[in-house]
């Protein structure tokens, strides 16, 4: 159930018309990193974990509604940057209010090439938000990234918040209006706040990692390809142990020879690991044991009927009511 409140969860604020920022702002309203992608991609994962994991199910939910929220803050900032087109475009009788708006001829004719551009912002549109991005692309549902497993998806917002707060971040350095910034600031900040939200969920499920069941390799998860010729460089990545499963780092700093000497691979061996191919199936299956256990039992008809909400407080009047 959404129940809409009428003021912006953040006071935005415009000090002066700006239709070249508002068309780049598009970008968070109808792009493939804005506002609407985020909300719709946590609002339909969460379908998925509500019955065996409530607890991220809500945070999901939550999450989703603020989003929309953010996308309610970044369309009226839009219309407030936009002020003056709207009313000036249905005044067809008088183009000539129109260009004193836009600051003479040739601001009006810097309109008519950007609405050349993006015809649907300039045109179609009538000076009002469209759901595209900022070159006119459509919004689509290809943008929503989901797996229906609860870790997969949960490390799929980790970089959705990245990839919207750097937007934000480049956003703000094309505006000079400082109560634009604050909005910008504001938003871009949540979506700090979320990738924490998101990084603290995928910790309180244990385990984690690899993503999904099933377990890795042993003789290839430890295996590091030196796979381009000059300096070679060492981190974390390819020396000491890996981060996640704790395995030596195994180099191959000539990855043809290697690759022919082990018949394609086929030969390699595991090396620098506790881990073997007996215990990782005893994994796989313990795991998918547990997994399946966690979802048939959260999912189980009552009474032969399936219900996607209980209504507490509903059922509890009525009980007190009956006494």
């Amino acid at each position: 159930m959404f129940h809409h409140v009428k003021e912006l969860q953040f006071n935005a604020r415009v000090s002066k018309p700006d239709v070249r920022f508002a068309r780049l702002l598009l970008e968070q309203f109808g792009g493939p990193n804005g506002e609407l992608k985020a909300a719709m991609q946590y609002f339909v994962q969460a379908f998925g974990c509500r019955k065996a994991y409530p607890a991220e199910y809500d945070m999901l939910m939550d999450i989703a509604t603020e989003e929309f929220s953010h996308l309610e803050i970044v369309g009226a900032t839009i219309q407030m940057l936009l002020t003056g087109v709207n009313g000036e475009l249905k005044n067809a009788a008088d183009e000539s209010d129109l260009t004193k708006m836009l600051d003479g001829k040739a601001a009006k004719e810097s309109y008519i090439h950007d609405a050349m551009i993006d015809p649907h912002f300039f045109i179609v549109s009538g000076g009002t938000p469209t759901l595209t991005d900022s070159v006119g692309n459509p919004w689509n549902a290809s943008y929503i990234m989901g797996m229906g497993d609860l870790t997969a998806d949960l490390r799929l917002n980790i970089g959705a918040e990245t990839s919207a707060k750097m937007v934000y971040e480049n956003l703000m350095k094309f505006t000079d209006d400082e109560y634009v910034k604050e909005s910008l600031r504001f938003l871009m900040t949540r979506e700090v706040a979320h990738f924490q939200m998101f990084q603290a969920a995928l910790e309180n499920i244990k385990p984690n990692f690899p993503p999904g069941i099933l377990q890795s390799d042993p003789r290839f998860s430890n295996k590091y390809f030196n796979m381009s010729n000059g300096k070679d460089f060492k981190g974390p990545w390819n020396e000491g142990k890996s981060p996640e499963m704790k395995e030596e780092w195994q180099v191959v700093n000539h990855p043809l020879e290697h690759v022919q000497e082990t018949n394609g691979l086929l030969d390699e061996k595991a090396k620098g690991t506790q881990r073997t191919e007996q215990s990782v199936q005893k994994d796989n299956k313990s795991l998918s044991k547990e997994r399946k256990a966690e979802v048939d039992e959260a999912t189980l008809p009552k009474n032969g009927v399936m219900s996607w909400s209980v209504y507490e407080e509903s059922v509890e009047a009525n009980s007190n009511k009956n006494k």
